[in-house]
């Protein structure tokens, strides 16, 4: 049992556990937790795999992250739990019993006699004492009185609730690696989802972007809709470091981008033979619209890239988000066939890349388009965030108490003889040893002056 309390209480286990914590804590800085394998593989390419499959990537929620937050949590009690009892003994059961060689053995230490009758030097220290603001406590044995003054004595367990601080502080972490969670909401205009595990949703219904006269952003702002039950029961704007909070759920701006798959392209599109103007026709992906031709016609955008470019193989693929070379794959059938068939470019409008027919009585081209904007919120839970605050809060009151209050006691040993009282006095203070030193001095001269 001894053995197991020198383990859990040892230095050196607290200082391996705090490196391997910082060591994770460092990983988990520089790669991001708790995203999808898709971002990982954008960031990190072939590696992704093995980051999501050795847990790299959730480090926080980890067993093995508990498991060291837990040995740190036990280390720290047992070290304060051994040391408590000597604490609280000295505290409110001291002993007040000095030998004459241990005052003078005090850094801060005198010896001074007085004519006086034992009685009256005792009652005039004490009262010198507790004039001076100090807690006097006395005891006589024999022809010996032992004295013990004290000052701020709930410096004593300073480090002790700095201790307690870090176990609750511990024990939030614990909380919310266990319970809590953190995820992303990628929301439209007018898009509704509901929240993971929160019994709620979440209506994105507007996004702004402020900017600065130089053109340079300002700020994000979501104004969202909160939905219980299909009903509205909050509204609030949800802008950088200015996060919503509901029901123990915290939402933070963190991007924004441009919804390119509910594109709304406009068309130009006319036959080579009629000499009336293009029409303009408005289509979203996917969609299918009719021309009201003769031949009974339909046009339909079959896919929008706002960056197109040739791939591996000469496949259209979109090389970014930004609408730096906008392309629509347009298909025309009519009377059965296919009429037109292909990529058209908004920057190139006398481009288009037939698949199928060299020549089409049709032609089509970018007029306009529209991507609707989303924002993206992370929706975060942290069951563990009181604990937190209140850890950190005792461990202030505890650094406080360990270096602002910290414990101060003068003792004194008289002992009368043949009509004299001999006076030893002692001084101790973990912390402000010149304000001892100066309260010890005052407190000798006021003996050494004459009644």
């Amino acid at each position: 049992m001894r053995s197991l309390i020198r383990f859990f209480s040892s230095l050196r286990l607290a200082i391996v556990l705090i490196i391997l914590l910082a060591a994770a804590s460092v990983l988990g800085t520089l790669i991001p937790q708790g995203r999808t394998l898709e971002e990982y593989a954008v960031r990190y390419g072939g590696a992704a795999g093995i980051l999501v499959k050795s847990g790299l990537t959730g480090l926080y929620h980890a067993a093995g992250f508990l498991a060291l937050l837990i040995l740190l949590g036990l280390n720290i009690a047992v070290c304060t739990l051994t040391r408590l009892p000597g604490k609280l003994r000295r505290a409110f059961r001291p002993r007040l019993e000095t030998e004459a060689k241990a005052l003078a053995g005090f850094k801060i230490h005198d010896r001074l006699k007085r004519s006086a009758p034992l009685a009256e030097v005792r009652e005039r220290l004490e009262t010198a004492m507790r004039e001076a603001g100090w807690r006097v406590r006395s005891e006589s044995r024999e022809n010996r009185v032992h004295i013990l003054a004290r000052k701020r004595t709930a410096g004593l367990f300073g480090s002790d609730i700095v201790h307690l601080g870090l176990l609750v502080l511990l024990a939030g972490g614990i909380v919310t690696a266990a319970a809590g969670f953190r995820t992303e909401l990628a929301l439209s205009e007018g898009l509704t989802l509901d929240v993971p595990k929160a019994g709620f949703a979440l209506r994105l219904d507007k996004f702004d972007t402020e900017y600065h006269p130089d053109g340079s952003v300002k700020a994000w702002k979501s104004s969202v809709t909160v939905l219980e039950a299909e009903r509205p029961v909050r509204q609030a704007v949800i802008a950088v470091n200015h996060p919503l909070t509901h029901r123990g759920y915290s939402f933070y701006q963190m991007s924004y981008g441009d919804d390119w798959d509910a594109t709304r392209v406009t068309l130009a599109v006319r036959k080579k033979d009629d000499p009336a103007p293009a029409r303009p026709i408005i289509l979203h992906p996917g969609r299918r619209l009719a021309l009201g031709d003769a031949a009974g016609s339909e046009i339909e955008l079959k896919r929008f890239l706002p960056d197109f470019v040739l791939g591996e193989g000469n496949r259209p693929e979109n090389r970014s988000y930004r609408p730096d070379n906008p392309a629509a794959l347009v298909e025309i059938r009519g009377g059965g066939e296919t009429a037109f068939e292909g990529w058209v470019f908004a920057n190139y409008p006398g481009f288009a890349q037939a698949h199928g027919r060299e020549a089409s009585g049709w032609e089509v081209g970018i007029k306009a388009f529209d991507a609707p904007r989303f924002s993206v919120l992370e929706a975060a839970k942290d069951p563990g965030v009181p604990l937190i605050w209140i850890g950190c809060l005792l461990g202030m009151a505890g650094l406080f108490l360990a270096f602002y209050w910290p414990a101060r006691e003068i003792r004194a040993g008289l002992e009368e003889a043949n009509g004299r009282t001999d006076i030893g006095l002692g001084g101790t203070a973990a912390k402000g040893r010149d304000r001892l030193q100066a309260e010890f001095t005052a407190l000798v001269e006021s003996l050494r002056r004459p009644t």
